[in-house]
């Protein structure tokens, strides 16, 4: 029997035989991962100049979108050259960055009191609509809210109702919209209704449907009751109309529907 030094120098004398298809394919996954790691590290240093090189937080959401995509499919790879730990940690901070991020991005385009739009995000989302609505050749119609004698509320009432009444009037608009309206607050107790890829007569009727629910929803508090109304200017975009133009004859509108008497809804020219 061969003992375990004779076994030893038979296996160094023996001949080296070049890699089989296997031994090559083998070889291939231990470099794999290396490979995968650097990848990985050259592409996150790029997403991180690319953060530095922008102020603008949705864009700075989308690069850590697309990081933390590249970060999972390391996650999920069979063999990987860093440590489990180091991208399930890596994982985390991105998706905890994204989180804040998103917040703060919500913060600054939110009004406080009634969480619709501000002016900021009413801006960014007339762009966009606007920016689609050309290039599909959809309709893209808004209504100017104005709540009628706002300031006779407060006079009457208190700042304190007054600021109830912007919040009822946002939650029965919230309630009654399609997921893809949107309503922002444009000033004071003015809104603005942003509706795509409805015609005029729709976008007529949904602000008619509004001024019914709020009709049928009035305010109380303790023994009092306050019925709300609002008038409405409702415009729907021409080709090539800039934002300030649209909302200029739906504003026109509104003055109209004003001046008419209120509690009304005027179509602009």
């Amino acid at each position: 029997m061969a003992s375990d030094k004779t076994r030893s120098v038979l296996r160094l004398a023996t001949p080296l035989r070049p890699d089989g298809p296997k031994q090559a394919t083998r070889a291939g996954r231990e470099r794999r991962p290396q490979a995968d790691a650097n990848d990985y590290y050259d592409r996150i240093k790029i997403y991180a100049q690319k953060i530095r090189e922008t102020s603008d937080i949705g864009d700075i959401i989308a690069i850590l979108d697309q990081a933390l995509g590249q970060t999972r499919a390391l996650h999920t790879a069979d063999e990987v050259a860093i440590a489990r730990r180091q991208v399930i940690t890596a994982e985390q901070r991105i998706e905890q960055l994204k989180s804040e991020l998103e917040l703060v991005n919500k913060l600054v385009r939110e009004d406080q009191l009634t969480g619709a739009l501000n002016r900021r995000g009413l801006d960014d989302a007339m762009v966009r609509e606007a920016a689609r609505a050309e290039r599909n050749g959809t309709p893209l119609c808004i209504a100017l809210i104005d709540i009628d004698n706002f300031k006779k509320i407060n006079d009457s009432f208190g700042h304190q109702v007054g600021d109830i009444v912007l919040v009822h009037l946002v939650a029965i608009i919230e309630e009654t919209i399609r997921t893809n309206d949107l309503i922002g607050r444009y000033g004071g107790e003015e809104f603005l209704l942003l509706l795509p890829d409805s015609r005029i007569d729709e976008a007529t009727a949904v602000t008619a449907r509004l001024q019914r629910e709020l009709a049928g929803k009035p305010i109380s508090w303790g023994n009092r009751e306050l019925l709300v109304t609002f008038s409405a200017g409702v415009a729907v975009r021409r080709a090539g109309e800039s934002a300030a133009g649209l909302i200029n004859r739906a504003d026109q509108a509104l003055y109209e529907a004003k001046r008419v008497g209120k509690d009304r809804i005027i179509v602009a020219a």
